[in-house]
């Protein structure tokens, strides 16, 4: 029995004892080794290829421009001077919605005559000029000198508005050219038509050619001008289609009020109708006895004729 247990071992050691045996280990752990590096660069080398196939389908889109502020891209309305604080407004917008003390400062006198502001007068406090600034981004589109208003800038910007100003001193810009929000397009001077205010500037925005109030608008979007306009329409259509309801109402009514007469004449008609006939049938009695009136006398007359007749008669007998 010890023999055979022993053999296996003799076996083992035996092997231990060849000179090839560790070289073989050696070089089989070798090949593993390789075996496990190259099969984890395969998988590196796969995921890769995936990462590439996705992110050729989302390639980034390139801008050549730097994306702006939001509200850098749309303007804010400012004050056509430099500071408000500092500034009055002399003649304020006519508004039929406000109260009566501001509709009385927004009526200018002229030649003895009322006229409506469509736009506000601003002058200093101390009576002095001062630099008149561009209200929006936007091109001058008119320079003129008007008799009545003084100088005269017009100025065009996006979503159909424009800005006027009006009793300029100096104007420092010319037709075509471009401004920035802010630059000094002019000073303050006189005019004629608002002499009374002295040195001030005349303002007006206008939204598709109708003056609305600036004072409403200052420190708002452009935006708020559509805004402002869609209410406007939908209230004039809400007025307009009450208007029409009332018409119809009152056309309603009135051919009401007609068919109410048309039945009345035709009442009293029918009325006058049966007056007439009862009429005719108590004149018809009367007629009846005039006849027999007539023909009463025409007998009583053809009697006397033949009564003269027989004493006629008589009278030649007995001659």
């Amino acid at each position: 029995m010890s023999e055979e247990n022993n053999t296996p071992k003799n076996k083992w050691s035996r092997i231990f004892r060849k000179k090839w045996f560790f070289p073989a280990v050696y070089l089989t752990i070798a090949a593993l080794l390789l075996s496990l590096v190259v099969w984890y660069q395969n998988l590196g080398n796969q995921i890769d290829e995936t990462q590439e196939e996705n992110t050729e389908d989302y390639a980034p889109v390139e801008h050549d421009e730097e994306a702006e502020p939001v509200m850098d891209q749309q303007e804010v309305i400012q004050a056509p001077v430099e500071n408000m604080d500092e500034a009055e407004i002399v003649t304020k917008y006519y508004d039929y919605n406000a109260d009566q003390e501001d509709q009385e400062n927004a009526i200018v006198v002229f030649n003895d005559r009322y006229y409506q502001s469509t736009g506000i007068d601003v002058a200093s406090a101390d009576g002095e000029t001062f630099d008149v600034l561009a209200s929006l981004s936007g091109t001058v589109t008119e320079v003129k000198e008007d008799p009545l208003l003084g100088n005269v800038v017009t100025l065009t910007h996006d979503n159909d508005v424009t800005t006027h100003y009006a009793s300029l001193g100096d104007v420092n810009i010319s037709a075509d050219e471009e401004v920035e929000q802010g630059d000094a397009i002019g000073t303050a001077g006189e005019n004629l038509f608002g002499k009374d205010n002295g040195t001030h500037l005349h303002f007006e925005i206008r939204k598709d050619g109708e003056d609305v109030n600036p004072e409403t608008f200052f420190n708002q979007p452009l935006s708020a001008l559509d805004e402002a306009l869609a209410e406007d329409e939908a209230s004039e259509n809400g007025d307009a289609a009450s208007d029409g309801s009332e018409d119809s109402n009152e056309e309603s009514n009135a051919t009401e009020e007609e068919s109410t007469e048309s039945d009345a004449t035709e009442e009293e008609s029918s009325e006058t109708d049966a007056t007439e006939e009862e009429d005719t049938e108590s004149d018809s009695p009367e007629d009846d006895n005039q006849e027999s009136d007539e023909n009463t006398d025409d007998s009583v007359e053809n009697d006397e004729t033949s009564g003269d007749e027989g004493e006629t008669d008589e009278t030649e007998e007995e001659e």
